[in-house]
């Protein structure tokens, strides 16, 4: 028989037995609510918007926008009719990003890729099946206006997305078809596989217009976990991209890899091993 204090503490919390544990309806609205917000970057949302797209009363939506205003969370215009993530959202993020052991062995051995090669170099991980940009180097040549980091990309279409895509089976890939990027993005589940096996046979990752037009990346897992969850990639014009450049941009980034893999299983003691 179910536990009657269990049944009694789900009715007050509002959650759900899922696998043994229960998710709390209040809490998963909030992180749905906050991930809506920052998918939609600058395009700020109206409370109908947010109360149709999540399923919720928009009485409740309302009061949940309110608390998480109060709070940081979400800003509103001066209107009170727009609603975008707010500050503390960064905060956390930024939090994150510094107290991430990886991140932290990674960025020296970054800025002395970006240095060699005069290029953009990245660090992300798999989120899903997407990539979060952890840290960027960028190129003295070709500066971008707004940083990636801290934003997603689909893994496949990008360097460091099929970097790290190699390294699972194509039996976990999504059966398609992919969202293309530009007009050599793989969309089919069938031509991304066929790509992966050439990265699983080259060693790395090569993304020829994929992601952005005009731009080739070079993609390379960082081992230390299995399988991988993160990777390094460096991107270049393809316009100063020749076949001797590339030559180098793959023997510093092999080299810049191994070096963040030694430092990373030479890491303090005590750290935790985050999943």
């Amino acid at each position: 028989m179910p536990d009657q204090h269990t049944e009694q503490e789900s009715a007050e919390t509002g959650a759900q037995p899922r696998g043994g544990v229960r998710e709390v309806k209040s809490a998963a609205r909030t992180v749905d609510l906050l991930e809506v917000l920052a998918a939609r970057g600058d395009r700020p949302a109206r409370l109908q918007e947010l109360a149709d797209e999540l399923a919720v009363p928009r009485s409740s939506m309302y009061a949940l926008l309110q608390t998480l205003i109060a709070r940081g969370w979400v800003r509103t215009d001066v209107t009170g009719s727009l609603y975008g993530i707010g500050i503390h959202a960064l905060l956390t993020g930024t939090s994150y990003l510094d107290t991430d052991p990886y991140v932290r062995t990674a960025r020296p051995h970054l800025d002395e890729a970006s240095e060699a090669l005069g290029e953009t170099i990245h660090l992300g991980r798999l989120d899903g099946f997407d990539v979060a940009y952890l840290a960027t180097r960028e190129s003295h040549e070709y500066l971008r206006t707004i940083t990636r980091v801290g934003r997603r990309l689909p893994a496949h279409v990008g360097a460091l997305g099929k970097a790290l895509l190699a390294e699972r089976s194509d039996t976990q890939l999504p059966p398609g078809p992919y969202v293309p990027a530009t007009g050599n993005t793989h969309t089919t589940r069938e031509a991304l596989a066929a790509d992966l096996a050439a990265t699983r046979a080259r060693g790395y990752s090569v993304d020829r217009e994929e992601g952005v037009d005009g731009i080739v990346g070079f993609g390379f897992a960082l081992r230390y976990a299995a399988p991988a969850h993160d990777a390094i990639s460096c991107s270049v014009p393809i316009a100063r991209l020749t076949a001797e450049h590339e030559e180098r941009i793959v023997a510093v980034m092999r080299e810049t890899r191994a070096r963040i893999e030694t430092a990373t299983h030479r890491g303090p003691s005590g750290t935790p091993n985050w999943r």
